[in-house]
């Protein structure tokens, strides 16, 4: 008889690190992918960004984070103000969360 347990994943090990990002402008009521380098990343890390220790531009929230190949942040800046606007720049702190296992299950049960 075949399991009825769905796989589940664990976490390999996680990992905080802070580097010095500065993001160019993005336009008017848009959302814009930029890329930044953060060495040690890899492809299918989980992570989760915040600007560390300071106030983002008014207007300006971090959509989406992802890592889009090996050492490469890529982030998805929502420009809500009716004005291009550059995001702050300054140390933003990234929680990096490697799974044991890829793909990911699609269950927590």
């Amino acid at each position: 008889m075949p399991s009825t347990t769905p796989s589940r994943g664990n976490i390999l090990y996680g990992f905080v690190c802070g580097p010095l990002l500065t993001p160019v402008s993005v336009a008017a009521n848009t959302s814009a992918e930029q890329s930044f380098t953060v060495p040690g990343l890899q492809l299918n890390d989980i992570v989760d960004v915040n600007l560390f220790g300071a106030v983002q531009t008014a207007g300006v929230g971090i959509t989406n984070a992802r890592v889009s190949a090996a050492n490469t942040l890529t982030l998805l800046f929502t420009n809500s103000t009716s004005g291009g606007v550059i995001p702050a720049a300054g140390t933003y702190a990234i929680v990096v969360t490697r799974p044991e296992n890829v793909p990911l299950p699609t269950s927590a049960v």
